[in-house]
């Protein structure tokens, strides 16, 4: 398989649908958005304000789809979405690690990076692992789907210095009774 870019998505709406629609999001809230969805969420700048967006891709087709949230914050989050056909391959862990250094290597020097998924992304969970994120909190009852179910949520984050140095800050569960 070529190599993986990272290239900024302009304005692909045709192109973003049919990645959307053609690939199932079970970890998402909405499993299957509709065209309907995705080109309103456009409209209304959802992959734009306050976010950038990029396809993951190599020379023959859109691997994925990543969004950095609160970009003009010190602490941005990200989505990222892997296309069916191209999972359980590594690409998770190499956008992972793309989007750590990028975001990390702005200008305006993030404080720290976090990442949320639900309990039951175990992939998710463990490509975060994997690229030095450290679980940080166990939310129950905090990932509202679309069905109207609920799921427990985990937060990741990596700091700044960790990068840096590349080392792993152990968090302090039990330094206190309550």
């Amino acid at each position: 398989m070529n190599e993986l870019r990272f290239r900024k998505f302009e304005s692909e709406i045709s192109e973003l649908v049919s990645f959307m629609t053609n690939n199932s999001w079970d970890y998402h809230s909405d499993p299957k958005p509709t065209e309907e969805q995705i080109v309103k969420a456009y409209h209304k700048g959802w992959y734009q304000e306050d976010r950038e967006t990029f396809w993951i891709e190599n020379i023959n087709e859109k691997m994925g789809l990543i969004i950095i949230h609160d970009i003009n914050d010190t602490i941005p989050l990200f989505d990222i979405r892997i296309a069916d056909n191209v999972r359980e391959k590594g690409f998770g862990t190499k956008a992972v690690k793309w989007i750590t250094d990028y975001i990390f290597n702005l200008p305006d020097k993030k404080i720290r990076i976090e990442a949320h998924t639900r309990s039951d992304n175990l992939a998710m969970r463990k490509t975060l692992y994997n690229c030095g994120f450290v679980k940080e909190g166990y939310l129950r009852h905090a990932w509202e789907n679309k069905d109207g179910s609920v799921s427990d949520s985990i937060c990741f984050a990596m700091i700044r210095s960790d990068w840096e140095n590349e080392v792993i800050t152990p968090i302090k569960f039990n330094e206190l009774p309550y």
